[in-house]
């Protein structure tokens, strides 16, 4: 009676089978084979590399449009994410979290801007969940616009699906705001500078920078708005022309979880906004200018 077994390993792109023969009437020759089969799994063991796609020509990218931390590695998430010990929760949690989307492009450049102090101007903060998610949340909920105003009015923001702005409720209608979105679909953090200067917007999802995929903090660079222009950030950024799509998944397979084992984060979208060193930038703000448009040059003195 005869078996056969393969043992299959790669050396440098280089592959090989060894088949080995086991027979019942022969067993000094099986005793042999055998310890040649553990000298080929040692050497196996020390020779088989990562075969991860990767790219070694790709230079490493800066985030931001300053330069700063790294972009996240495309070769390193790809591991992560076929990595099946990675792929379930340690505690398995219902709702929406944040998953590592489609590659897009979105091209940035690098730009230099001084802040005008560490700490931001201004802070915000969107909270997601599916319907059932939000129901359980909170019992007082007010349907409201998409984008709402922060740091003092120097910007507005939301958060933008695939057919606009997604489902927005203020608790109590004057409390946190949440949005309402479905497992499997895109959505971007959309910010309008309205100010007169440039501001500097540093973003996170699921408690984890949109730069460089690592936990987010102020210190981060972010991106650079112009006055009266709109951002909208699609993803985590791979590099200086493209993004990972946000996209709503399942906590256990959330980016959050599958790159750092971490979900106490999950379901929360925030910025901070900061001004430029030496510019003030409520002087020019749109209400004065509105006052400014609404002088009357007749108009009569007050009784």
């Amino acid at each position: 009676m005869l078996e056969k077994l393969q043992l299959k390993c790669i050396f440098s792109s280089i592959s090989f089978d060894v088949a080995i023969f086991k027979c019942c009437f022969f067993s000094t020759m099986k005793t042999r084979v055998l310890s040649l089969l553990s000298l080929l799994l040692a050497v196996a063991a020390m020779s088989c590399t990562n075969t991860a796609n990767y790219d070694s020509n790709q230079a490493p990218v800066t985030s931001g449009l300053r330069a700063g931390d790294s972009a996240i590695s495309r070769g390193n998430i790809d591991a992560i994410l076929n990595n099946p010990d990675r792929s379930v929760a340690k505690e398995e949690r219902p709702g929406l979290a944040t998953g590592w989307g489609q590659r897009k492009e979105s091209r940035i450049s690098s730009r230099s801007f001084v802040r005008a102090s560490g700490k931001p101007a201004g802070t915000d903060a969107i909270y997601y969940n599916n319907r059932e998610g939000i129901a359980a949340m909170s019992s007082s909920l007010q349907r409201v616009g998409g984008m709402q105003r922060a740091a003092g009015d120097l910007v507005e923001w939301g958060i933008k699906g695939g057919g606009g702005f997604l489902t927005t409720y203020k608790e109590g209608g004057y409390g946190r705001r949440l949005v309402a979105g479905d497992k499997g679909g895109n959505y971007s953090i959309v910010v309008k500078n309205r100010s007169k200067s440039a501001l500097e917007i540093v973003a996170s999802v699921d408690g984890l920078d949109v730069f460089d995929g690592k936990s987010a903090s102020f210190s981060k660079n972010g991106y650079i708005v112009d006055p009266g222009d709109t951002l909208e950030i699609a993803g985590f950024r791979t590099g200086y022309d493209a993004v990972a799509a946000f996209q709503f998944s399942s906590v256990a397979n959330s980016y959050a979880n599958l790159k750092h084992g971490d979900t106490r984060n999950v379901g929360v979208i925030g910025i901070a906004v900061f001004t430029q060193k030496g510019v003030n930038p409520w002087t020019w703000m749109p209400d004065e200018v509105g006052r400014r448009e609404k002088a009357q040059p007749f108009a009569e003195a007050p009784r």
